[in-house]
């Protein structure tokens, strides 16, 4: 009772002051909510909506039909698309495994070897990720080339030497051509182009590990090899986990490097066809939004089981794992 009165005895201007004081943050950040509700939360619930209907996008929004399950179970009886999910799952495991492979050791090199240069190497290795991806496609794709390419020049050349040259193929290899190759060939330039993000990942994960920890191993006589094995891999299982879900999450959508090295075709035995590419095709080929939207929602599932499973794996560790 006190407080109402209280409150309708204050001055317009105080009622205004008052007002401002309680909303006005809700203001300042309603554009991203807006923005986000618009272009980011509605085409999620539409693409769900759409994954139950039936329609072609050149009918209009009037002629959907809702057909309940249909395009999903179309979708598990369809081999193209298992094939395309098989194609995915190999090209995320030949591209992704490298580059942590690689990324991890070089990391550490660079953090405990190359510390007076170590912002040069870090960006010269981070270049091919802010670089057009439909660029660098383009240019692997004149170096793939059968007949003219660099790489299979330099194996020719490699070939003829002593000793070693009977590990590489004397023969030109078609690259794009043949389905064994095609597969290599596209992750070879995902392994180029995303190794440098990682080992950027890498890098500041060992940043945030206590120099403390190494003076101690030192101190105890450890090797770089043991204090790299004891130390730094237990400590960047946190970081290891993000960096290879991000690369599984970038695996399971890849679409730009194998669309424009197959020409958008997916190459001979469809060895090149992603699931994103076959949704691609699905939608604009075939016209057929519904099917494409179900195909989205199952590649969905199929990322987070694996997210999940890459959390197992992981799980708890890292400097707060050891408290």
């Amino acid at each position: 009772m006190h407080s109402s009165l209280s409150r309708s005895a204050l001055s317009p201007a105080a009622r205004w002051n008052n007002f401002q004081r309680r909303y006005a943050p809700y203001l300042f950040i309603s554009p991203f909510f807006l923005l986000f509700a618009v272009f980011g939360l509605f085409p999620i619930l539409f693409s769900l909506y759409l994954s139950f209907q039936d329609w072609q996008p050149t009918t209009g929004l009037g002629s959907m039909k809702f057909v309940g399950w249909r395009n999903y179970a179309d979708n598990l009886t369809d081999p193209t698309f298992w094939q395309s999910l098989k194609n995915t799952l190999i090209l995320a495991v030949e591209s992704g495994l490298p580059q942590h492979l690689i990324a991890i050791p070089l990391a550490f090199a660079i953090f405990t070897a190359l510390k007076r240069i170590q912002n040069l190497v870090t960006a010269v290795y981070f270049l091919p990720y802010i670089t057009s991806i439909v660029a660098i496609s383009v240019i692997f794709f004149t170096l793939f080339s059968w007949q003219y390419g660099v790489i299979n020049a330099a194996l020719n050349a490699l070939s003829h030497l002593p000793l070693i040259g009977g590990l590489f193929p004397a023969e030109k290899v078609n690259w794009l051509g043949e389905p064994r190759s095609i597969q290599p060939a596209v992750a070879l330039v995902i392994v180029w182009r995303y190794t440098g993000w990682n080992t950027l990942l890498y890098l500041a994960g060992l940043q945030a590990i206590p120099r403390e920890l190494y003076e101690a191993a030192e101190v105890d006589g450890a090797t770089r090899w043991q204090s790299f094995r004891h130390i730094t891999l237990p400590l960047l299982r946190p970081t290891m986990f993000m960096a290879v879900t991000l690369s599984l999450i970038g695996g399971f959508q890849l679409f730009e490097e194998p669309f424009i090295l197959t020409n958008g075709s997916g190459g001979p035995g469809q060895t090149g066809l992603t699931t994103v590419m076959y949704m691609y095709r699905t939608y604009t080929a075939y016209s057929d939004a519904g099917l494409a939207a179900a195909m989205c929602w199952l590649l969905f599932i199929v990322i987070a089981v694996l997210t999940w499973l890459n959390g197992r794996v992981f799980g708890r560790s890292g400097l707060a794992g050891r408290d």
